[in-house]
């Protein structure tokens, strides 16, 4: 049964060294760390959610990158994975080193899921295009791809135009890391067979689930890739079987539960046991 978890907020309260240990020793298959970098104190852009504002928690995630190498340095098994990467708010040539340098480090374990953002004035403050923000990630995901797996690669583009670079090292995982792109939106499915390796939906039933696995099926096999290369991974889900289970019957590859915020690692620790007892007995 693969079942992750991922990190609640306030992000930083726990460290991620002891969580990921923890989670990986109680049998979890993964664990996923989200990334905000800065949540203007005035936005008009609503929470997807619910409508309403944005959550005071949302300015307290801590960096995903640095979070996951501290797991990484203290499991040998659990993937870890990023839930999501804000594409449009990093340069792809940084990012694609610390992808590959991660991955290598932790014996091809990352899992890179990725998204757009929902949140126009974070997008912009960090420099990213928001009413094209799905352009300039399509370039960004090219220009890694093309980083990861040529010894010398170039790139020319509307966001990004560079002559030929070396980029070293290149991940363990070939050609490159799972790139799992997250998200409901209209065309996520199309350019999921398009450009990545998995789809990471958040609200949806086991219905919905199984709708989209024949969809993407069909797709995959229509452009002439591996129906069983394309994976579905179900996020922020309660940790109870009745929940996990139906959704990985079907057609989930995997489901990532979501704990609570508690205050220290005992507590965290004992919310874990008690995650592991009811999603997996």
């Amino acid at each position: 049964m693969n079942v992750g978890t991922s990190v609640p907020l306030p992000a930083y309260t726990i460290d991620p060294a002891f969580m990921a240990k923890k989670a990986e020793d109680l049998g979890f298959e993964s664990i996923w760390y989200a990334e905000h970098a800065a949540v203007p104190v005035h936005s008009d852009s609503p929470f997807p959610a619910t409508g309403g504002e944005i959550p005071w928690t949302y300015s307290h995630f801590t960096d995903p990158y640095i979070a996951l190498a501290r797991a990484s340095a203290v499991t040998t098994k659990i993937k870890l994975g990023t839930g999501i990467t804000l594409v449009p708010e990093r340069n792809p040539l940084l990012l694609a080193k610390e992808i590959a340098t991660l991955d290598r480090y932790s014996g091809g374990r990352f899992q890179f899921g990725i998204g757009t953002g929902w949140l126009r004035e974070e997008t912009e403050l960090m420099g990213g295009d928001f009413d094209h923000r799905w352009t300039q990630t399509r370039e960004a995901i090219e220009v890694m791809k093309e980083l990861w797996t040529k010894e010398e690669a170039e790139y020319h583009g509307r966001y990004f135009d560079f002559p030929l670079v070396k980029s070293y090292p290149k991940p363990v995982q070939t050609p490159h890391p799972p790139i799992i792109l997250g998200g409901m939106a209209k065309n996520v499915l199309r350019r999921v067979i398009a450009h990545a390796d998995g789809w990471m939906p958040n609200r949806v039933t086991p219905v919905e689930v199984e709708e989209s696995r024949k969809k993407l099926d069909a797709m995959a096999a229509e452009a002439g890739r591996d129906p069983k290369s394309i994976t579905i991974t179900v996020y922020g889900q309660v940790p109870q079987k009745d929940v996990v289970q139906p959704l990985l019957d079907a057609g989930a590859d995997r489901v990532v539960v979501r704990p609570e915020h508690v205050e220290t690692e005992k507590e965290m620790g004992e919310q874990l046991e008690r995650m592991a007892e009811a999603v997996f007995k």
